[in-house]
């Protein structure tokens, strides 16, 4: 079973990005849960979401204290919480950051291998908003390979219907720019 915990801000979509991808999975004949945990309900307030996936029917409906995948989706938050409590040994950190994974993991002393896209900047050229979950779920997608791309597309255009184009655009973007560090 795959575990990932996205750590976001309120309105940047963390939420709905681990609702999205567990929706692709289940259209791919998967099991998914997804949930958010947030303390005040105020746009700008730290927000996790939970996601898991697997072949097989989940039993388990607690919060993730041991995810496979952290994804961060505001590189503020790298300096408030401890994104990577928790997190497995063999686990991995997806980052939106304008620095390389290098710089990333020699700033925090990140173990685990990190991978990083500027989802801002694909956001607000892509999107003309700085709403960064879709280009995360691509940033995801590239380190993960749990769902494919296409049943994303899918999700994307039932959930944004007239703006589907801007964010699919932004995932796929941000598939391809994602680098990775070992």
């Amino acid at each position: 079973m795959l575990e990932v915990r996205w750590h976001g801000r309120g309105g940047l979509g963390a939420v709905t990005s681990a609702e999205l991808v567990a929706r692709a999975a289940i259209g791919e004949g998967k099991y998914a849960q997804s949930f958010p945990s947030f303390g005040p309900e105020r746009r700008g307030a730290p927000v996790l979401a939970f996601l898991r996936i697997n072949n097989e029917f989940i039993r388990l409906r607690t919060n993730i204290y041991a995810p496979d995948i952290v994804v961060v989706l505001d590189p503020g938050l790298l300096h408030a919480v401890d994104v990577t409590l928790g997190l497995k040994e063999e686990g991995k950190i997806v980052i939106n950051s304008r620095k390389t994974p290098a710089e990333l993991k020699s700033e925090f002393d990140f173990k685990w291998p990190v991978a990083a896209v500027n989802a801002t900047k694909i956001a607000k050229e892509a999107i003309g908003l700085a709403i960064t979950n879709t280009a995360m779920i691509g940033a995801f997608l590239r380190v993960s390979e749990v769902v494919k791309m296409d049943f994303l597309v899918e999700q994307l255009k039932e959930r944004f219907g007239k703006r589907a184009e801007a964010n699919i655009e932004a995932m796929k973007r941000a598939y391809h720019e994602t680098t990775l560090k070992e």
